[in-house]
């Protein structure tokens, strides 16, 4: 960019350190540094955001150029599908005119009801998850508990 060589540096150095002076030239120096830092910063911010914006239109050109062929390739292949089920339709429906049956529903099994006589009191359970487990007959032991 410029071409200042070591020589140069060191001639503004003593011109700097003649007209600020020894006091004032440390200050100089960390806010031309300063300067100097936020200009490098801003032009790699800048070309990094360029890049960036090329590449992404780079690849939007990409996507566009691979989208259009593969749109055409898709149509094509659902067409030809299509066309091959037709050759077929014969096969599957019978007389096209005729309304088509309902889908089957699976059938659901009622809960069978327990033909088992109460517990006994004779012989009471082991466990008591197995007494709440056990079905009853009576509609008073259906009916859920509430603990608190």
């Amino acid at each position: 960019m410029f071409d200042i060589g070591f020589l140069e540096l060191l001639i503004c150095g003593v011109i700097a350190l003649l007209v600020l002076g020894p006091e004032r030239l440390p200050t100089a120096a960390r806010t031309a540094g300063r300067w100097v830092g936020s200009a490098r910063r801003l032009a790699s911010q800048f070309s990094t955001e360029l890049d960036r914006q090329l590449k992404a239109e780079e690849l939007r050109e990409q996507l566009k150029k691979a989208g259009d062929v593969g749109l055409d390739d898709v149509e094509k292949t659902v067409r030809d599908a299509l066309d091959e089920a037709k050759k077929y339709e014969h096969l599957v429906v019978k007389d096209p005119s005729a309304p088509r049956p309902a889908p089957a529903t699976p059938r659901h099994r009622p809960p069978e009801e327990s033909t088992s006589p109460e517990p006994s009191d004779a012989n009471p359970p082991a466990d008591a998850a197995e007494t709440e487990s056990r079905p009853s007959g009576s509609s008073q032991d259906s009916a859920p508990e509430h603990r608190s």
